[in-house]
């Protein structure tokens, strides 16, 4: 069953806070190419929201040609989006967690204003900003301006995979988007790392 996010989280929240930025990932779990931070804030307008972001949901139960349509609906709704990434250097150099942090940071830091609370993804706390901040389990089926947030890390790292395939076209990128798929883990088996890859993450042999 599909979750609908609402605006449950805002609406409680816009009374005491005008600025709510949701915030989630893409590609945390993948062995090669960037991880990326999608942050959103959204108009207190809800019949517009309803209306506008009515097919929005957790990037992961779209289609690609849905997540992009939603995405260019969410950039022209938002009051304020940004994206941030973290390289697979900067994964094997920090780990995992703090590279998704910092790509998060990323993702603030292009907001056209600083948000003044957060609403992040379960595993996406920020203690580095001081800002008051929640983060809800399965927040991309829960709140809009997360599963907004959701759609533009996808979308967004989504394409950077299809660069890093003309770029690496040996490895499939177009096809996997950079995850640990057979035909991935095969491919380095054979080839060993590219340049894009997350040395520090194991590879389960085929």
């Amino acid at each position: 069953m599909t979750s609908i996010p609402s605006l449950l989280f805002e609406n409680e929240l816009w009374p005491a806070y005008k600025n709510i930025a949701g915030l989630d990932e893409a590609g945390r779990g993948a062995l090669a190419g960037p991880v990326c931070v999608g942050a959103v804030i959204l108009p207190e307008d809800e019949p517009l929201l309803t209306q506008a972001l009515s097919g929005a949901r957790d990037s992961k139960q779209m289609t690609p040609r849905s997540r992009s349509k939603l995405a260019l609906q969410v950039k022209t709704v938002a009051r304020g989006w940004g994206i941030g990434f973290a390289t697979a250097d900067e994964i094997d150099m920090l780990g995992i967690v703090p590279a998704t942090r910092l790509a998060a940071c990323r993702a603030v830091e292009m907001l056209p204003v600083f948000p003044d609370y957060l609403l992040t993804d379960f595993r996406l706390e920020l203690p580095e900003l001081d800002v008051s901040q929640s983060a809800i389990v399965k927040g991309d089926q829960k709140s809009l301006s997360i599963a907004c947030a959701s759609i533009l890390a996808k979308t967004a790292r989504d394409e950077r995979m299809l660069e890093l395939d003309s770029e690496y076209p040996v490895y499939g990128f177009a096809h996997h988007k950079g995850y640990g798929t057979l035909m991935h883990r095969t491919q380095i088996i054979l080839d060993g790392y590219s340049n894009v890859h997350r040395k520090t993450f194991e590879v389960k042999s085929p």
